[in-house]
């Protein structure tokens, strides 16, 4: 069925089945690619989108120039995403987003004010410390 060794293919079915994804629950279309691949891309339809109908999770493939190859290739991508959302990196990753948003975030007037006294006061607590005669 895919252009891959037995081997990747009963691995790829073993991770569906721990998953708990049926081949009768996707939904399998066949497009054309675009990109590199020449004539072939251009004239058959090699892109796969795979769609899973119970979670509504879709996976567009079109990485190799065969279409066998492809829906291969996005099975495993489906298994990823499936997977990603069952053990919640999805949250994760919004988390770490959010993160990145507070950290980039404008400071308040007063907080930067604060922080612009405190760098004063340190500049003073050092200026104190060099002997009498350096700077003057």
């Amino acid at each position: 069925m895919f252009p891959v060794s037995v081997e990747k293919v009963q691995a790829l079915r073993a991770r569906m089945a721990g998953l708990g994804i049926v081949e009768a629950d996707l939904d399998e279309q066949f497009v054309r690619s675009g990109g590199h691949g020449g004539q072939n891309v251009n004239k058959v339809a090699t892109c796969v989108v795979l769609v899973h109908l119970p979670t509504g999770v879709r996976v567009r493939c079109q990485q190799e120039r065969t279409q066998g190859m492809n829906r291969f290739l996005a099975r495993r991508e489906l298994c990823d995403k499936v997977e990603a959302r069952l053990t919640g990196a999805v949250a994760a990753a919004q988390q770490a987003r959010e993160r990145i948003r507070r950290q980039k975030r404008r400071r308040s007037r007063r907080a930067d004010q604060k922080r612009l006294a405190a760098k004063h006061a340190r500049s003073e607590k050092k200026a104190s410390r060099q002997p009498p005669g350096v700077g003057d």
